[in-house]
């Protein structure tokens, strides 16, 4: 086990690429994020989504919307919220001070807001150490890597948590992306569940702000009763309410996303990158000299997401429109060509 101290840098921060980078080409091609650069599209909102308070029959459409499309039993087992991350900390809190354990490496700002919630926080690299915990918490498919843990293994261990009193919190902020049957949105019936789920990843729109948390209905109404009303603005329901229900829309975005991912293995593959993982919204790299590319894109105006406490890892998102791959090949182009002269001159 390690002992987490506190949160690391996240991707998506231009001000820190600029201050890394000061004279890199602009606009920064940003592949730091697991963001959909293919956002769903944008609309016309109604006067009212921002000139009244968000009527409560409008957050019951989004809440039933959502339990259709992520797989709930009902609209009763969803809480909508601004944003997962706020949901963090509260979740945490559904379980008395113990022993939080986290499936790492991840996303740092579990280990964050457990500590936040009271809890003593470790993380561990080995599934069957989180049965011993009070609160386990598992991101699937894992960021940065893509692991999977399948839903068989996850409700033994909700079971033995349950038993005692604990609390498996599964984030699935890019299930969107996953193997759907691993999900535990179904299951959350069962208790001692909360199922994380991100809107702005897939949907492209993390400035909305929106997420959910899914649990059984007792669960739900404890965490809706410490937002009080009107937690998601007018415009978030808006567009939750409308790009959920767009079944059409997402088919296609998965296979689109699948076609690029793809298209990001063979052009890192042809530099000699190697793919470890991810998912196709970002994918998982570790090379040797990780730092000299990170270093060599940035400089180039593009940036992919690095991890101070693991020097040999990159993750790397996927390019938005032609002209991000174009600038990416280029970069990589000079950045493998360099290497091959540097390898060259020490051999001389």
């Amino acid at each position: 086990m390690k002992l987490l101290e506190g949160a690391v840098d996240h991707g998506g921060s231009l001000g820190r690429a600029r201050v890394l980078f000061p004279n890199a080409l602009l606009p920064f091609v940003d592949l730091s994020t697991g963001i959909n650069p293919h956002s769903y599209p944008l609309f016309d909102l109604p006067a009212t989504s921002l000139s009244r308070l968000p009527e409560a029959a409008r957050t019951r459409d989004l809440t039933e919307i959502a339990a259709n499309a992520y797989g709930a039993p009902s609209p009763a087992n969803v809480a909508a919220a601004p944003g997962t991350q706020i949901l963090l900390p509260r979740v945490a809190s559904l379980v008395r001070p113990g022993k939080a354990l986290v499936l790492g490496p991840t996303y740092a700002e579990h280990a964050r807001a457990a500590a936040i919630a009271g809890h003593a926080v470790a993380e561990v690299d080995n599934f069957e150490a989180l049965a011993d915990a009070d609160l386990a918490i598992i991101v699937n498919p894992n960021n940065p890597d893509g692991r999977i843990i399948e839903r068989d293994r996850l409700l033994a261990l909700a079971a033995g948590l349950r038993a005692k009193g604990g609390l498996l919190v599964v984030d699935e902020a890019f299930m969107d992306v996953g193997p759907r049957q691993h999900s535990l949105a179904g299951d959350v019936n069962q208790g001692g569940i909360v199922v994380l789920r991100s809107f702005g990843k897939f949907f492209g729109l993390a400035g909305v702000r929106l997420g959910f948390a899914l649990s059984e209905a007792a669960t739900v109404e404890r965490l809706e009763a410490q937002f009080g009303p009107w937690a998601v603005a007018g415009p978030a329901l808006e567009y939750g309410i409308r790009a959920l229900a767009d079944i059409d829309w997402q088919d296609a975005m998965r296979a689109s996303l699948a076609e690029a991912s793809a298209r990001l293995d063979a052009l890192l593959g042809r530099f000699g990158i190697p793919v470890a993982g991810g998912t196709t919204l970002f994918r998982y790299l570790r090379l040797a000299d990780a730092a000299d590319l990170f270093s060599a894109l940035g400089e180039r105006g593009i940036l992919l997401r690095h991890f101070a406490d693991r020097p040999h890892v990159l993750r790397a998102g996927v390019p938005g429109s032609q002209e991000e791959w174009q600038r990416l090949e280029s970069a990589l182009a000079e950045w493998a060509a360099r290497r091959e002269d540097q390898s060259k001159g020490s051999k001389q």
